[in-house]
């Protein structure tokens, strides 16, 4: 039988304005235990369906209190069994930046994908995070507000 990773919770969870990676990711909830790591990505795309024009960047600004939100989103969502690690960009990201990144890893595959759907979720939800969304004919709106 396979155990839970010894250790439990929070092993990265960030705001920043620096890129992102997934490989740092994925080494923060390395543990010899888990049997599945299970990441999302959240990249920035060329459209809004909820708007008329192509999306060339999105540029997103954070509460200074962002990251505290953060850990405390994570704390509170994290399973017992699982490591996380989560990073939100801030800044001017073309399309195709990452702008979230999300790693958990648990001894079976399923606590890791319900911990991080409920982890992405909750972020989505609570982390006091906004984005302005520019499009090809230089006009933008504000996401989040």
């Amino acid at each position: 039988m396979t155990t839970a990773p010894s250790t439990t919770g929070v092993r990265l969870a960030r705001v920043t304005d620096a890129p992102l990676s997934v490989d740092e990711h994925l080494e923060a909830v390395r543990a010899s235990a888990a049997g599945a790591v299970v990441t999302f990505i959240g990249q920035v795309r060329d459209h809004d369906p909820s708007v008329v024009g192509e999306v060339t960047s999105l540029e997103y600004s954070a509460h200074p209190d962002a990251e505290q939100v953060l850990a405390d989103v994570v704390a509170r969502v994290a399973a017992p069994g699982t490591l996380v690690a989560i990073s939100h960009r801030t800044g001017l990201l073309d399309v195709g930046g990452l702008a979230l990144v999300a790693a958990v890893s648990a001894a079976h595959r399923r606590l890791a994908f319900e911990t991080c759907e409920a982890l992405v979720e909750a972020v989505k939800a609570e982390l006091p995070v906004w984005k302005r969304e520019i499009l090809r004919d230089g006009t933008y709106h504000w996401v989040g507000l």
